[in-house]
């Protein structure tokens, strides 16, 4: 040993230095002090060489040196992607039009976890870049256990209202894994529990996700711990004030013509996708058909659509096609109609009663672990009676840009501080699904796009 440590070169001694360094930052900034036990391992591989680490190089066998090869390549990779994508950043595809015209739809983002401070892995034992399910094989991406309680590292700042924000879907702790959307909770809803635990032929399994392993959703914050919001006729309001409409905010309309058609020309200049493009046939006074459109569209596509010689009208679609608001049951709200509601803020107490119990139940149980029930008229929490309850996390309230066309928090309720996944930074991929290849397929205009705002 001595003889390996007196031989090392300065080369040697300087990478085990910054190996040190890193890994000292590295335990600092994660809390985790176990780390410095690797200490002796770096300096192992790169000054004493004890171990024969890299023996395999010095094989006459081929077979065992290539074979040696790719298990020390693969092994490094697995590790240095399971790190990047743990605590720095992490690729997401826009599955969905909710932010539309915002984010779009084959849009890839580079999303930095970092920018409100990385989570340490609550399922630490699992396969990088599957977010729960391995490919092909079908089967769990990570183990149950170990699971490790919420910590959020120190980040570049935290969530602001607007921001684009990453999250895992909070009503996603339960999947019926055949029929994934609407949520497991909207489906007990509308078809009873037990209907839904026990038809596996329409529902398949049930199974449990803990938080990040949860679905990522993609949404705009609207609303911060402690807001007070309200939407009255598709205006948000928050804490009493009207907020400014954001660019590309949609809705959507009816669009009835004198019988022509538009071209596909015009649709594509209004930025509408071939799936959004919805056709009804009415028929006037007469009997004669007339086309009526059904699709979404900006503030400035509404006036440039006025514009057309062959629009008769355009009504914006009607309150009730929302559908059930949160929370379940709630008969009085709906998507353009909402509220006031109240946002959970850590270390704040809200009052309980028979008026507000639901809003705040799943919140209390599912998210903080508490056993709420309401019994005659009276709450109770983990069996004794009570009139109010303190939060322990940060919630917030997420929306989507296409206002009609996104299940969002008006649908499933508050997203918790430890479901924060990260913040999107740029776009630096985009696919138009509706064009081939040499017919606009790839987006290069919007590559590097910010996607923070």
């Amino acid at each position: 040993m001595k003889t390996n440590i007196s031989s090392a070169s300065f080369k040697q001694w300087l990478k085990f230095a910054l190996a040190a360094l890193i890994l000292l930052l590295f335990t600092i900034w994660i809390g985790n002090y176990w780390l410095f036990l690797l200490l002796p391992l770096l300096f192992d591989i790169y000054v004493s060489k004890i171990i024969p680490w890299s023996g395999w190089k010095k094989s006459k066998n081929p077979v065992l040196r290539t074979v040696a090869e790719w298990t020390d390549a693969i092994l490094f990779a697995l590790v240095a992607v399971y790190l990047i994508n743990t605590y720095l950043f992490q690729n997401y595809k826009i599955p969905s039009s909710s932010l539309e015209k915002t984010l779009l739809v084959g849009d890839f983002l580079f999303v930095s976890k970092v920018a409100y401070g990385p989570r340490n892995p609550m399922t630490p034992l699992s396969f990088p870049l599957a977010q729960h399910t391995l490919p092909i094989l079908d089967c769990k991406s990570y183990l149950d256990k170990p699971q490790w309680k919420y910590k959020r590292l120190k980040g570049l700042g935290e969530v602001k209202r607007n921001d684009i924000v990453v999250f895992n879907f909070p009503a996603g702790d339960t999947v019926a894994t055949l029929m994934q959307n609407p949520d497991f909770y909207t489906l007990c809803y509308l078809y009873k529990r037990e209907n839904v635990m026990n038809d596996k032929v329409n529902f398949g399994e049930i199974v449990y996700r803990p938080v990040d392993r949860r679905e990522n959703y993609v949404k705009r914050c609207v609303a911060l711990p402690g807001d007070v919001l309200q939407i009255i006729d598709n205006q948000v309001y928050i804490n009493g004030e009207a907020q400014e409409n954001i660019d590309g905010l949609q809705f959507n309309y009816y669009i009835k013509t004198n019988g022509q058609y538009f071209s596909d020309e015009i649709l594509d200049n209004l930025g509408i996708s071939h799936d959004d493009r919805k056709l009804n046939i009415g028929y006037d006074s007469t009997n004669i058909p007339k086309p009526i459109y059904h699709f979404p569209l900006t503030k400035e596509a509404v006036a440039k659509l006025r514009m057309q010689k062959n629009v008769v009208e355009i009504k914006i679609e009607p309150d009730d096609f929302g559908g059930a608001t949160f929370p379940l049951g709630n008969k009085q709200w709906t998507r353009d109609n909402y509220g006031p509601i109240w946002i959970p803020k850590r270390g704040e107490t809200v009052q309980l009663d028979s008026a507000n119990f639901e809003i705040y139940k799943f919140a209390i149980c599912h998210h903080e672990g508490n056993k709420p029930e309401m019994r005659n008229g009276e709450v109770y929490i983990n069996g004794k009676k009570t009139d109010s309850y303190t939060f322990k996390m940060d919630y917030y309230w997420m929306m989507g840009d296409n206002r009609h066309n996104s299940a969002d928090s008006r649908y499933w309720g508050f997203v918790p501080e430890d479901h924060i996944v990260g913040q999107p930074l740029f776009v630096w991929l985009s696919l138009n699904k509706d064009k081939d290849i040499f017919d606009g397929w790839i987006r290069f205009n919007r590559f590097f796009k910010n996607a923070r705002r």
